[in-house]
């Protein structure tokens, strides 16, 4: 086996939470009188990282009201949200597949860990996980520091990285590992392939192809 570790990013890959992240934005867009988002079509139009761009694309004003405010609001409408959001088609089965082949698996995400743990918990998937690499606050920043930190700390490791963004690709790259993109969540199939990087459309389909199930 090539790879020594899978490293799953979780929201848009694990978590199918487009709709629930479309549900709980267009609450605060509709408390502000700003046009909500009521296409996928568009939210892949707006949706970007940093996160901070996002929300300036979507109209919101951060000389009116800091970011931190915006966030704390957003994640008190997606914490309640996300509890209705399944697993992505396939996850389950990868996840078991990954496991049969003694592969261990950690998610790195730019969600607050105990939040990302809480989540994953309710998925029902919790034991699949060796580790749960999140940040220590709300603010969806970048998670190349954390990716970096755990490559320093586990030298000789051969991780695949697994994601739905171009920002997963860019931690990637930061941590000389490859990286896969399933186009099934966050960002469409057009914004991906400028990263350059495998695409696939299905977890299922991904994993014949790399390691020829």
């Amino acid at each position: 086996m090539k790879y020594t570790h899978i490293l799953w990013d979780f929201n848009g890959t694990i978590i199918d939470d487009v709709a629930t992240g479309i549900k709980s934005v267009n609450t605060l867009l509709e408390r502000r009188g700003l046009p909500t988002v009521d296409t996928l079509e568009r939210y892949h139009e707006v949706f970007t990282f940093p996160i901070t761009k996002y929300y300036i694309n979507l109209g919101f004003d951060f000389e009116k009201e800091p970011f931190s405010e915006i966030a704390i609001e957003w994640t008190e409408q997606n914490e309640e949200n996300i509890k209705k959001a399944p697993l992505h088609d396939g996850v389950r089965e990868a996840l078991e597949f990954f496991k049969e082949k003694n592969i261990p698996q950690i998610i790195l995400s730019a969600t607050k860990r105990d939040m990302l743990i809480n989540h994953i918990k309710g998925l029902c998937v919790y034991e699949y996980f060796d580790e749960f690499l999140g940040l220590d606050n709300i603010h969806a920043e970048s998670k190349v520091e954390i990716g970096i930190e755990w490559m320093k700390n586990n030298k000789g490791a051969v991780p695949l990285m697994i994601g739905d963004t171009t920002h997963d690709s860019e931690v990637a790259e930061k941590m000389g590992c490859e990286c896969i993109l399933i186009a099934k969540g966050h960002q469409s199939v057009q914004t991906l392939m400028a990263t350059g990087r495998k695409i696939y459309i299905s977890l299922d389909e991904a994993i014949k192809d790399i390691f020829d199930k």
